[in-house]
């Protein structure tokens, strides 16, 4: 039987202990199946699950078309 192994999203240390496992979210990607992400149960809440490139593209857009209407 083969370990599946889970890196913490938080502190990307390996998370030896299945029941420490949390599912924090599901990244959908362009090829292929998405990916569960995992995080230990102590770091599940500190996660940033959204990127903070995407967020100051979409905040740039936001504050464009605000000032433009």
């Amino acid at each position: 039987m083969t370990a599946t192994l889970r890196a913490c999203r938080y502190c990307d240390g390996l998370i030896t202990d299945p029941e420490d496992a949390v599912e924090v979210a599901y990244e959908h990607v362009n090829s292929g199946p998405g990916r569960t992400v995992w995080a230990h149960r102590a770091h599940a809440d500190l996660v940033d699950l959204i990127d903070l490139d995407v967020l100051r593209i979409l905040t740039r857009i936001w504050a464009h078309h605000l000032r433009d209407s």
